[in-house]
C-alpha cells in the first residue's frame, strides 16, 4: 500500500528525551537524563481513598463523558490556587499540559508564523509547535531568562513568546521580579502575547518565586500548569488559563482532540485536593528535591576540580545546567558515559536554532544521594578521558 503522509507529518520528529530514557532502562544505569518527578513523592495511599470515595459516591458520572471545559470543582479549585483573580471559567482541563502546547500552536500558530522562544528552551514546546511549521526565534537570554532588549528587537509580527519563568527547563533558572516587570511591559507595549508554561513553580526551595507573568497582564497571557510534578505524571493532568476572547478557540480544538480529559481522573485529584492536602505535601517534595540538588552541586564540585566545567544552583525545580569545556560535544560524549552507568541529556536539542554542544541537563530528583555521588564521578571520569584524548588529537603532528 502506497501510504501518501500529509506534509505536516515530516514536521514530527521523535523525542531526543524519549530515545534518551530508552538507553537509561538498561540495568545498572543512574539516570540523570529524564524529568521524571521521583516516585517517592506519589501520594498514593491518598489517591486510593479518592479513588474509592469517587467510585463510592458517583461511580457512574466518574465513568460517564463529560464536559470539555473540565469538572466544575477542579476548575474552581485551580482559579482558587492561583495568585491573581481568576475566573473558573477561564480555565480549561487538559491531558497534560503538553497538551495545552499543542492546543496554542493550532490555535495560534500558522504556517511561518513567528514564534519567540527563550535560549535554550523547553524541547516539549519546539516538538509540539514544530507541526504547525513556525519560524522560531531564539531570543537571547541570561541567568535571568530573555533579555528584554533583544526580545523587544525581535517581537515585531511575533505572534507570541513563550516562556517558562520558574525554574526553566532545561536550565533550572528563575527569572527576577525586576526581569519579569520589564519583560511584561516590553510584551504588553509591542502588542506581544505570552505563553506562561509554569509545571515547576511550587516546587521552590527556600523561597517562592515573583508572581507569573500572566498575573501581570491576564488579558495578554495564557498560562499553563500541571498536576505531574505535584501529584503523579501518570494522571496527565494539566490545565491552562486563558483570556475570554481565546479561551472559546482552544476549547474547540481540545474538542476535537479528545472530547474531554478523562473526568474520572478529575474527579479523583479533586478528591485528593480538598482539605488543603497540597499544602502539607508540597513542601515534602521541596524538602527531598533539596537535599538532592545540593548533594548534586556538592558532587560537581568536588569531581570537576580542575575542569573548566560550569554549572548553575537551581533555586527549585528539577534541573541544574552544565557547561563543559571548549571542544566537548555532550551528544557524542552521552555513549561513553553511559558505558560507565550514567546518562544525562545533551543540552544542544534545547536550543531553536544553534545549539550550543557542551552544554548538558542533568536532573537531581529521582536519584539518590548515594547514586548522585557515583554517577557525577562516573561522569568526571568520562569527562577528563575525553579531555585528555583532545589534547592528544591536538598534539599529533598534521599528515605529511
Amino acid at each position: 500500500m502506497n501510504w501518501k503522509l500529509a506534509a505536516r507529518a515530516a514536521k514530527m520528529n521523535p523525542s531526543v528525551l524519549r530515545e534518551i530514557l530508552k538507553v537509561t532502562e538498561r540495568p545498572g544505569i543512574i539516570s540523570l537524563a529524564g524529568g521524571l518527578p521521583s516516585p517517592k513523592t506519589f501520594p498514593i495511599q491518598a489517591f486510593a481513598d479518592a479513588c474509592a470515595e469517587v467510585l463510592h459516591n458517583d461511580g457512574q458520572a466518574a465513568l460517564q463523558y463529560a464536559a470539555s471545559e473540565g469538572y466544575a470543582p477542579l476548575r474552581q479549585a485551580v482559579a482558587d490556587m492561583l495568585p491573581w483573580n481568576v475566573d473558573p471559567a477561564q480555565v480549561l482541563i487538559t491531558t497534560g499540559s503538553q497538551q495545552g502546547l499543542d492546543l496554542v500552536a493550532k490555535v495560534l500558530i500558522d504556517p511561518g508564523s513567528k514564534v519567540l522562544v527563550e535560549t535554550p528552551t523547553y524541547l516539549g514546546a519546539l516538538q509540539a509547535f514544530g507541526p504547525m511549521e513556525p519560524n522560531p526565534v531564539s531570543v537571547a537570554s541570561d541567568d535571568e531568562g530573555v533579555i528584554v532588549e533583544d526580545l523587544v528587537a525581535k517581537a515585531k509580527d511575533g505572534r507570541f513568546v513563550y516562556l517558562l519563568p520558574n525554574f526553566q527547563n532545561p536550565t533550572g533558572r528563575t527569572m527576577t521580579e525586576a526581569r519579569r516587570a520589564a519583560v511584561s511591559a516590553a510584551a504588553a507595549a509591542a502588542g506581544l502575547p505570552i505563553v506562561e508554561d509554569n509545571p515547576y513553580g511550587e516546587l521552590w526551595f527556600d523561597e517562592a518565586p515573583p508572581l507569573p507573568l500572566t498575573a501581570r497582564n491576564p488579558e495578554g497571557c495564557i498560562y499553563l500548569g500541571s498536576f505531574s510534578k505535584v501529584l503523579a505524571p501518570g494522571l496527565r493532568l494539566g490545565f491552562l488559563v486563558a483570556p475570554k476572547a481565546i479561551f472559546p478557540k482552544l476549547l474547540q480544538a481540545k474538542q476535537a482532540v479528545d472530547l474531554h480529559t478523562p473526568i474520572f481522573t478529575q474527579r479523583m485529584v479533586s478528591a485528593v485536593m480538598k482539605d488543603n492536602f497540597l499544602e502539607r505535601h508540597v513542601p515534602t517534595i521541596r524538602a527531598l528535591y533539596k537535599r538532592q540538588r545540593d548533594a548534586m552541586m556538592a558532587a560537581l564540585t568536588r569531581e570537576m576540580a580542575g575542569l573548566d566545567v560550569k554549572f548553575n544552583a537551581p533555586k527549585g525545580g528539577m534541573f541544574l545546567w552544565a557547561r563543559l569545556p571548549e571542544g566537548i560535544d555532550t551528544v557524542a560524549l552521552l555513549p561513553k558515559a553511559v558505558e560507565r552507568n550514567v546518562a544525562f541529556v545533551p543540552g544542544a536539542p534545547f536550543y531553536a536554532d544553534q545549539g550550543d554542544p557542551r552544554t548538558l541537563r542533568l536532573s537531581f530528583v529521582t536519584a539518590s544521594v548515594e547514586e548522585i555521588d557515583t554517577a557525577i564521578a562516573a561522569l568526571a571520569l568520562t569527562l577528563r578521558e575525553e579531555l585528555a584524548l583532545l589534547g592528544e588529537r591536538k598534539l599529533a603532528p598534521e599528515p605529511v
